[in-house]
């Protein structure tokens, strides 16, 4: 398997769970509660083991697109964190316009608390996805 398909695999699976940690640990510090893949399973009415699977496989995807097309896109920037988070503003950016579609074809879930908070927690978490991944997804020199 190539190599930066492996990276890519690998930083989305541990970019998805050290996301996902800093989504059950954010109600702890007043930020509020987020589940994307029970929003998921809610949404397709599907059991919650399958929206914890398409999360993940959501997490690889946009590792994969970090290795294969943003990493050419952020190849002038040499700091690797300010490439991390640039890469999870654009993924934040990308996964709202996802979810306003998928409101179109599909009841949402009510979202609970203040809108804002749950912005900023979302592209906090997305930030620190995007560094995650940028530290396993390298350039070769």
């Amino acid at each position: 398997m190539n190599t930066k398909i492996k990276q890519a695999i690998i930083g989305g699976l541990v970019g998805t769970a050290v996301m996902t940690i800093v989504m059950m640990v954010a109600p702890m510090m007043g930020m509020p509660k987020m589940s994307p893949p029970h929003m998921l399973s809610m949404m397709l009415g599907v059991p919650a083991i399958v929206g914890w699977m398409m999360h993940f496989m959501t997490g690889v995807m946009f590792a994969m697109g970090y290795a294969f097309i943003f990493i050419d896109i952020v190849k002038k920037v040499n700091n690797n964190i300010l490439k991390g988070v640039l890469f999870g503003l654009a993924a934040f950016i990308f996964a709202q316009i996802m979810m306003a579609v998928m409101g179109m074809m599909m009841p949402m879930p009510p979202m609970e608390g203040s809108k804002m908070l749950l912005m900023i927690a979302s592209i906090m978490g997305h930030v620190i996805f995007g560094v995650t991944v940028t530290q396993f997804v390298k350039v070769k020199e």
